[in-house]
């Protein structure tokens, strides 16, 4: 066992040392936490010279050893009566002078070995007897201590007390075995020191609630699980290999295949305690019910659910995100999630471990209208067997149906009632109090609001798309406009030319193209998108036939190019058409028939094309230039919609150029734009997608 011991107290004296750091930098100058740090202190001492007598087994070694022992339990003595001291004057006398005689016989007998006053046999049965006394007096100070704490307080002290009186409990055992053969179990001592460190973190437990021994330290509830359920593993792992080690030298012939057979279903069980959460949640309810005033550190919790709903993610969507965040604060594994839609009903939005609903909820069902008056957390199970708490609440027969529902959780936030949750049974049995019902009203708080933010979200977009949907529209209805101006044109020009056959063929050509761009116009409504694609576009070309569209118009379009480069731009060749064909439509609208109206290109720079539509009308005013003309629904014409400037702009801009206006009233407007050539922006017919995306 000596190599069990080197390992076991030197684990003992990392462990005691890690914790004396912790305790020496978390100490305010209390006479408590002092002296609880000088008691770590030796014991770490303590821990590592006992590994290190394992090791050479050193005579003066094995006295020093002895001495820092005393040591350790004078100190530990110290610490439990400057405890024991505010609690009672009468109650510190007799333990102090206990304490002071089993400590001097300790060291008397000590001193009787050095000087060889007894015999050495005697010596050892004298020394085992005094840690057999030191052990006792240990166990009744704690019990002491124990008794003399007001009720109020016992929960700071018991972690401290049941850690104590464990170490104290295994000397006895040790010391005891001891002196009744006159000998220490090498065994038993081995492990002694591992035995010792795995009480820490009790200690430290009791020292985070007692702010009166001055030491600024905190102990998370997950340091307090994580520690017990290792300790609790090491203790299962000990009692199976105990028990296999029992069969293997007992148990006969049978006994190897026993032992593999016992440590194989240890094994096992330890697999099915560690993967389940059922377990998990028991012992952590066990460790929340018995070891805490409060069952919740909360604000661990509050950040563990922000962080939960703020951050969807691993497949689920935020409805899924809320369910798994309010079901994990009372060990659920899920549940249903229904939300209100915009005809005030509720529906299952999302669901986590539960079949699909189809129930729907009216909002002035009794249930809904309870949940949004009350605001309570309803109990299945204490509906079940007292329902008058609940003032004649009636459920609906579809919550019954679902086998596994135990909560129903109101959403609520200031504008009402946004949804509800119904949690399944948790894995563990899980009681429901104050604690539980105040955590769970704060948090679905929380989830209402992000659930209200997230449906308002939903509405924005679907706002958006029908705005989107609507300015189509109405560029697609500023389109029809002018098309239907040309065809009550034609009518008005019929009676007089309906027999001339070159006024037939125009007709026919007109009307042809109306329906033409119509058909497009529709096509483009439907998809809400552009249909004609992006390419290489000859501005010539197209002021040119803008020229032959509006023939029938006066006065009539003239068209001028100056400069002699390319008059290529990149663009949807309709679109493109219908914005320059609108400006000079507006040109025309605003100049009497022996006026003039003009499209004058300009190539001479090398990255760009002005297209100028000029005329001679009545013009507009610097302040409808300044304050309306770019917006949407503001014109000067009767019939007029307001849209066509605005949608020009835009789509301007859109292809990377610029357009600029010059008015006057009485003199006439001038409407100038400039665009990209072809060569710059991608140049030629194989660059127009890439310009364009």
């Amino acid at each position: 066992m000596a190599e069990v011991a080197i390992w076991g107290y030197g684990l003992s004296a990392f462990t005691y040392l890690c914790f004396g750091l912790y305790l020496f930098f978390a100490w305010r100058g209390g006479r408590p936490g002092g002296l609880l740090i000088l008691a770590v202190v030796v014991s770490c001492i303590w821990a590592a010279a006992s590994g290190f007598v394992a090791h050479t087994s050193a005579a003066w070694l094995f006295e020093l050893v002895r001495l820092l022992d005393i040591a350790r339990g004078a100190a530990w003595f110290a610490f439990i009566l400057v405890l024991l001291r505010p609690l009672g004057a009468g109650r510190t006398k007799w333990p102090f002078l206990a304490a002071a005689g089993v400590i001097s016989a300790q060291l008397l007998v000590i001193a009787a070995g050095m000087v060889d006053l007894l015999p050495a046999e005697s010596v050892v049965g004298l020394s085992i007897a005094t840690f057999l006394m030191q052990a006792i007096l240990g166990l009744v100070l704690v019990e002491q201590l124990f008794r003399a704490l007001p009720s109020e307080s016992r929960w700071g002290f018991k972690p401290l007390c049941l850690a104590l009186g464990a170490g104290f409990m295994f000397d006895l055992y040790l010391f005891a075995d001891g002196f009744l053969f006159s000998r220490l179990d090498p065994d038993v001592w081995a492990v002694r020191g591992v035995a010792h460190a795995l009480l820490i973190p009790l200690v430290a437990l009791s020292a985070t609630r007692n702010p009166a021994w001055t030491l600024r330290m905190s102990m998370s509830r997950e340091m307090v699980f994580h520690s017990t359920a290792l300790v609790g593993t090491g203790v299962y792992l000990l009692v199976i290999a105990a028990a296999g080690y029992y069969v293997r030298y007992f148990g006969g012939d049978w006994g190897r295949a026993l032992q593999l057979t016992l440590l194989f279903a240890g094994l096992v069980l330890l697999g099915v305690f560690v993967f389940s959460g059922a377990q998990r949640a028991r012992l952590r309810v066990f460790l929340n019910k018995h070891l805490f005033p409060y069952r919740y550190d909360y604000r661990n919790e509050w950040l563990r659910f922000t962080q939960a709903i703020s951050s969807a993610g691993d497949g689920l969507d935020l409805g899924q995100t809320v369910i798994k965040a309010l079901s994990d604060l009372v060990e659920s594994p899920g549940g249903g999630l229904w939300l209100r839609d915009g005809n005030g009903r509720y529906l299952m939005h999302s669901r986590l471990n539960l079949a699909v609903s189809a129930a729907i909820e009216s909002a002035d069902s009794p249930l809904c209208r309870f949940l949004d008056e009350r605001t309570w957390v309803i109990d299945l199970e204490e509906y079940r067997s007292r329902r008058m708490q609940y003032q004649g609440l009636v459920l609906p027969d579809w919550l019954s149906s679902i086998a596994d529902a135990w909560l129903v959780i109101p959403l609520k936030s200031t504008s009402g009632l946004v949804g509800f949750v119904v949690l399944n049974a948790p894995r563990a049995r899980f009681e429901i109090d104050w604690e539980v019902l105040d955590l769970l009203k704060t948090a679905q708080r929380q989830a209402a609001s992000y659930l209200e933010r997230m449906q308002a979200a939903e509405a924005l977009l679907e706002a958006r798309k029908f705005e989107s949907f609507n300015r189509m529209s109405a560029f697609v209805v500023h389109d029809l406009k002018n098309l239907v101006a040309q065809l009550s044109l034609m009518l008005k020009n019929a009676e007089r030319h309906k027999h001339n056959p070159a006024f037939q063929e125009d007709m026919l050509e007109t009307v042809a193209h109306v329906e033409s761009r119509m058909r497009t116009l529709m096509t483009q409504l439907q998809e809400k998108r552009s249909i004609d694609p992006a390419k290489v576009v000859d501005l010539a070309t197209m002021a040119e036939h803008v020229k032959q569209v509006k023939r029938a118009l006066l006065p009539p379009v003239e068209v001028h190019r100056e400069g002699a480069g390319s008059a290529e731009v990149i663009a949807h060749p309709e679109r493109l058409e219908r914005v320059v064909g609108h400006l000079v439509q507006n040109a025309l609208d605003a100049t009497p028939e022996d006026g003039k109206v003009s499209i004058r290109l300009n190539t001479g720079h090398a990255d760009r094309v002005r297209v100028v539509v000029e005329d001679s009308g009545c013009g507009m005013s610097a302040a409808f230039l300044r304050e309306r003309l770019a917006r949407p629904f503001q014109t000067t014409k009767a019939s007029g919609m307001g849209i066509g400037v605005y949608e020009t702009q835009q789509y301007i801009t859109e292809l990377g150029g610029a357009i600029h206006f010059d008015s006057e009233e009485g003199r006439g407007t001038r409407v100038t734009i400039d665009l990209p050539a072809a060569r710059h922006a991608g140049a030629g017919k194989d660059g127009a997608e890439k310009h364009v995306g």
